[in-house]
Order: structure tokens, then C-alpha cells, then sequence
């Protein structure tokens, strides 16, 4: 995960509020809006960003960057 769109990208394909991310993640709802608010690359505190990928990944999401300028999320079925 690197970009702030794919975070929210996630969020819409799970059915997630950004309380509920905040929760499975162990996060303020605050910090969560502050980096989803940044258009780009992800900014924040490293281990804060590993918090929100672990809790997304545990929910079966996939992120995907092919190096050429293309990123996005994927969900994987049957990990709801």
C-alpha cells in the first residue's frame, strides 16, 4: 500500500467506515482522516501505515502497484 486512494479504495470494497478501519486497525479515527485526506503517496508514521495494511490484508486485500504508474486493491473472496 502507497497511495491514499487505495486505502480508501479498500475501505469501499469491504463496506468499511473509517471508524471501522480505525477499530481492526487500533488507530484514532483522527490519524486515519489525516492520511486519507492527502492525495499521493501515503503520509505518515511507518508503523501506523503497517497497522492499516495488516487489518486490510487480514480482511483479504490485496494491493497492487505494477511499477509502471498503475495501482490499485484486489479482494480476495472467501476472506470475509
Amino acid at each position: 500500500m502507497r497511495h491514499s486512494s487505495q486505502i480508501r479504495a479498500a475501505r469501499a470494497l469491504l463496506g468499511w467506515s473509517q471508524a471501522n478501519l480505525a477499530k481492526f486497525a487500533g488507530i484514532s479515527l483522527a490519524t486515519l482522516q489525516r492520511i486519507e485526506q492527502n492525495e499521493g503517496v501515503v503520509k505518515g508514521n511507518f508503523s501506523t501505515v503497517l497497522k492499516i495494511q495488516k487489518a486490510f490484508e487480514e480482511a483479504g486485500i490485496r494491493f497492487t502497484d505494477d511499477g509502471a504508474g498503475e495501482i490499485g486493491v484486489r479482494l480476495q473472496t472467501g476472506k470475509r
